[in-house]
């Protein structure tokens, strides 16, 4: 299964690139657990409303493909978005 995570950390990680002004800044992490892989999306600070979206839609429409592929994979996911301050990600 952990190949499987892998793919799956790596289509979010396309996805969320795709999105951000700043894609070297992205990187998504697999914290594997009983039941439940927990995907940690992180992007630079001043990118977090495009991968949020309004009223979240985006982020919900990430969930939704996460939750597309788990079923695919019989393996239960779960997308959570990291509001920290990256290094070099203050903008002013």
């Amino acid at each position: 299964m952990a190949n499987e995570g892998g793919d799956v950390r790596e289509l979010m990680l396309q996805i969320a690139k795709a999105l951000v002004d700043e894609p070297e800044q992205v990187t998504v992490e697999a914290a594997p657990g009983e039941d439940t892989t927990v995907l940690e999306l992180r992007v630079a600070q001043r990118d977090l409303g495009k991968v949020i979206g309004k009223q979240g839609r985006t982020a919900r429409s990430l969930r939704t493909i996460l939750a597309a592929a788990g079923m695919k994979l019989h393996q239960r996911y779960t997308l959570e978005i990291i509001e920290e301050n990256l290094p070099g990600s203050q903008h002013a």
